[in-house]
């Protein structure tokens, strides 16, 4: 049996992985459950899944929730220390970071150094410490075994000689807005971004999908998890979203991973691996599928070819603009902003920022407080 944290749990991956918990039988065990404000939500879970631990971000939400969970032996903690201690508990085996934005960084630090194994939903830690997260586990020898549908793909397409890896292929589906032009994107409403095609994903994941920000943190994140240059990381636009990502080898070989567009399998390997578990989801039915492959739009969605010149450059510049970016998406998300604004905002922030190269957790925590505070300037 594994017992998990799991920061996120009322969100999209967090709901999903506490499917794959129940699903599990007796192979999976919640030690606590990590959330921000959702009270109903986490009140559900933990009488549910029966928890040592619920943890809230918010005080009052943390207060409010002890008062609903007062019959039941839970322990209710708040703040970012007792996310802390949630995750570095000697009886936590796996921490699935499935937290949104870069408050991921640093409980997924203070895991790895407590030597937790990682089951990384949280591609924002990556792309704001990647050098630092990676250099931790390799220390630490802990793995970090990716949950994005796009990695996990990737990292069951591996083969044992890495050194005959060629490329790697991220696909992506496009997101709402595949295929128009710059006069359409500039009508596009929030209604209209929040409605991916394929994926049941989080707010502001799905914003990021749309603007091909995500596709964007995918490559960066590919970057740290298998050790690749940016030149040899490819994205192609794939609506269907079957084949979830592919290897190419020096041979000219192709691996691909299929599967359904459901995030519990990627999730389930994950907390299975090395073994694969059996489970009673649906499969893939290829009876009268089509698959199509395009390149990507770079001047229609920017973000893209910005994520790759952001993440060639290093230093404190992937932090500063992810960090943009979240206070942008949220501003959308509040319709402070137009969907093209997005851009312009975190373009903006990332051209006045002074890199630093010599990265520690506190450089990398200030590049993030400055580029909110730029990012928020400029939108109000």
């Amino acid at each position: 049996m594994k017992t998990l944290t799991i920061l996120g749990s009322t969100g999209s991956i967090g709901r999903q992985t506490l499917d794959v918990v129940r699903h599990s039988g007796e192979q999976l065990k919640i030690h606590a459950l990590v959330a921000d404000k959702s009270i109903e939500l986490i009140e559900q879970q933990a009488r549910l899944y029966h928890p040592e631990i619920v943890v809230m971000m918010d005080e009052g939400a943390a207060r409010e929730l002890r008062g609903r969970l007062k019959n039941l032996p839970i322990k209710v903690d708040q703040g970012m220390t007792g996310i802390i201690n949630s995750v570095i508990a000697p009886q936590v085996d796996t921490v699935v970071t499935a937290i949104s934005g870069r408050i991921g960084l640093e409980p997924t630090l203070a895991a790895l150094e407590a030597g937790k194994t990682i089951a990384l939903a949280n591609k924002e830690t990556l792309v704001a410490g990647g050098d630092l997260v990676m250099s931790t586990a390799r220390k630490m020898k802990c793995p970090i075994l990716p949950v994005d549908s796009e990695h996990s793909a990737i990292f069951q397409c591996l083969e044992d000689n890495h050194e005959t890896l060629e490329k790697i292929i991220l696909t992506a589906s496009g997101g709402p807005f595949f295929g128009w032009t710059q006069k359409q994107l500039a009508t596009v409403t929030l209604e209209k971004a929040l409605c991916h095609p394929n994926w049941d994903m989080g707010a502001k994941i799905t914003i990021d999908s749309a603007t091909m920000m995500n596709k964007g943190l995918e490559v960066i994140e590919a970057h740290y998890l298998f050790n690749m240059e940016y030149d040899q990381i490819e994205v192609l636009i794939h609506p269907q979203s079957v084949v979830h990502s592919m290897v190419q080898y020096r041979d000219g070989s192709v691996l691909a991973q299929l599967g359904r567009a459901d995030m519990r399998l990627p999730i389930q390997y994950a907390l299975s691996y090395p073994s694969r578990w059996k489970n009673s989801f649906e499969r893939l039915d290829f009876r009268g599928k089509t698959l199509t492959f395009h390149e990507p739009d770079l001047e229609g969605f920017p973000a893209l070819a910005m994520a790759y010149r952001v993440g060639r450059r290093g230093g404190t510049l992937p932090a500063v603009m992810n960090a943009a970016n979240e206070i942008a998406v949220l501003a959308f998300l509040q319709e402070k902003v137009t969907y093209l604004k997005i851009q312009d905002i975190v373009e903006k922030v990332c051209s006045e920022h002074n890199v630093l190269d010599s990265l520690d957790l506190e450089s990398i925590l200030d590049a993030d407080t400055w580029a909110r505070r730029r990012a928020a300037e400029l939108i109000s």
